[in-house]
């Protein structure tokens, strides 16, 4: 007996096969988002590193530094292409324009919550390792060069 298989099932079949990978990159660039991403532009201040830190869930243990890079998500997202970025070191992918950021340092001796932060904001070249066209770890920042 000769079994016909409907493009249908094929297609099915095809997309079961994908489907771990792509929601695997889904996770790591919502993480990624998570961890370093904040679309405001004011108040980087000690007072918002200590709440921002919480809120995004680095407090238990207290984590010693963590970047937030402001702006828009779609120009960071265009580092990992040729329209915001270019190729750096090993995988990496280097911004051609600089993002304000916020640097949030752990000022305590002990790990535990409460956590206190110093903020530093700056402008910047943001550094990243990009997978399937999304940005998944920050690497690095620098002070872009002067024109």
């Amino acid at each position: 007996m000769v079994m016909v298989l409907s493009p249908l099932f094929l297609v099915f079949m095809l997309d079961l096969g994908l489907t771990p990978q792509t929601l695997a990159q889904d996770d790591r660039y919502r993480e990624f988002l998570r961890k370093h991403y904040d679309p405001s532009s004011k108040g980087h201040d000690d007072r918002y590193c200590n709440t921002m830190m919480a809120r995004k869930h680095m407090t238990k243990p207290c984590k010693d530094t963590n970047t937030f890079v402001h702006g828009n998500s779609d120009n960071i997202r265009a580092i990992c292409d040729d329209r915001n970025g270019e190729p750096y070191g090993d995988g990496l992918r280097r911004s051609r324009s600089a993002f304000q950021i916020t640097t949030c340092r752990h000022i305590g001796g002990s790990p535990k919550s409460p956590c206190r932060y110093r903020a530093f904001s700056a402008n910047r070249i943001i550094v990243i390792r990009c997978e399937d066209g999304f940005p998944v770890h920050l690497e690095k920042t620098f002070i872009p060069p002067k024109p």
